[in-house]
């Protein structure tokens, strides 16, 4: 053995330096929160296809009516009730302008001698469905947005001043929100547009009198369990005050769930103002959302099906996309709420 000791090179124990700068390097670029989240999302085909929906729909429901050759409320009698026709799809056999009439399909702008093309059709009242759809769309998003970051604003600030206070305060906090989940949304709404003039004013409030009741209580149960963490303790044990601890470690950490829950509010808000609109009580002619066009367009739906089907078809996109959105956000933002 000391023979082969002594054949081995001095190379052999020389001393191996590392620098101290490299040591601990990560050979990894390290990702930030927000940079996972998106290559996560990007992994969720469905999610990805629902955003470029989404986006589609937002900007025609800007572009569209400027776009349109025709006003969304410019009344031509003599043009009432006609069905699609786009250029270049008459010889394909659908969107050509026929309808039926008497039982018998005929060309409707040849008969009326229309010479323009109204890419969606008309109404009973020659207005041009193209533009009034999405107009309506922009209405209704509107809404939608509008009732959701107020639901988010009201909803974070209750539930987050209940949770992080706790005790007597919570108490009669919670006590107030148990007496309005108790009570019908529909009853509530209803009275409070009997009350209130119809329009959007009018609606948004309806829908977020009681629609930050679910988000507070989510935001509560989430503050409950960080408030007392060693992180937020340790803090509190250097002195910081409880804006800081809410803005710099709470509110950070609940941000995600925050967004995930505000994506699942747009929808359900897109569909409570189809539904009062529908039933009469949303907006009122000659305003146009989806719901009043649906609720124009169910009438009709044996005669001149098109007036009902593309706000009917946009409104199922809408709903389906922002649950779509909502699922690929809530595996992206936390991956354990998907077991």
């Amino acid at each position: 053995m000391s023979s082969e000791l002594k054949k081995l090179p001095a190379e052999s124990f020389e001393r191996i330096t590392i620098d101290s700068s490299h040591s601990e390097r990560i050979a990894k670029p390290s990702l930030s929160f927000w940079q996972d989240a998106w290559l996560r999302i990007r992994k969720n085909k469905a999610a990805i296809v629902s955003i470029f929906i989404l986006v589609f729909i937002l900007i025609m429901a800007f572009v569209g009516p400027m776009i349109s050759p025709h006003d969304a409320e410019t009344q031509t009698i003599t043009h009432a009730n006609l069905p699609p026709k786009v250029p270049g799809f008459e010889k394909l056999g659908f969107l050509d302008g026929v309808g039926t009439m008497a039982g018998k399909e005929v060309d409707l702008y040849e008969m009326k001698k229309v010479d323009t093309y109204y890419w969606f059709g008309t109404d009973g009242l020659g207005r041009d469905m193209f533009s009034r759809v999405w107009e309506g769309t922009q209405i209704s998003l509107f809404i939608a947005f509008m009732a959701a970051l107020i639901d988010m604003i009201i909803g974070v600030a209750y539930g987050g001043v209940s949770a992080f206070y706790g005790g007597r305060v919570d108490d009669m906090m919670q006590r107030v929100v148990e007496i309005l989940y108790g009570i019908p949304t529909l009853v509530i709404v209803i009275l409070m547009i009997l009350f209130m003039e119809p329009g959007v004013t009018a609606i948004i409030i309806a829908i977020t009198i009681t629609g930050w009741i679910g988000m507070s209580r989510i935001v509560r149960g989430q503050v409950l369990r960080y408030k007392n963490q060693e992180f937020v303790l340790a803090s509190r044990t250097l002195g910081a005050s409880n804006p800081r601890i809410i803005t710099k470690h709470i509110l950070p950490n609940i941000l995600g769930i925050i967004i995930i829950n505000t994506m699942f509010t747009i929808p359900g808000a897109i569909f409570f103002e189809a539904f009062l609109s529908f039933i009469g009580l949303g907006l009122q002619p000659p305003a146009a959302s989806l719901g009043t066009l649906i609720n124009d367009g169910y009438k009709l739906v044996q005669y001149q099906p098109h007036i009902l089907l593309f706000p009917s078809i946009i409104l199922s996109l809408l709903m389906i996309a922002f649950n779509l959105l909502g699922d690929g956000l809530r595996d992206a933002f936390d991956p354990k709420m998907k077991d």
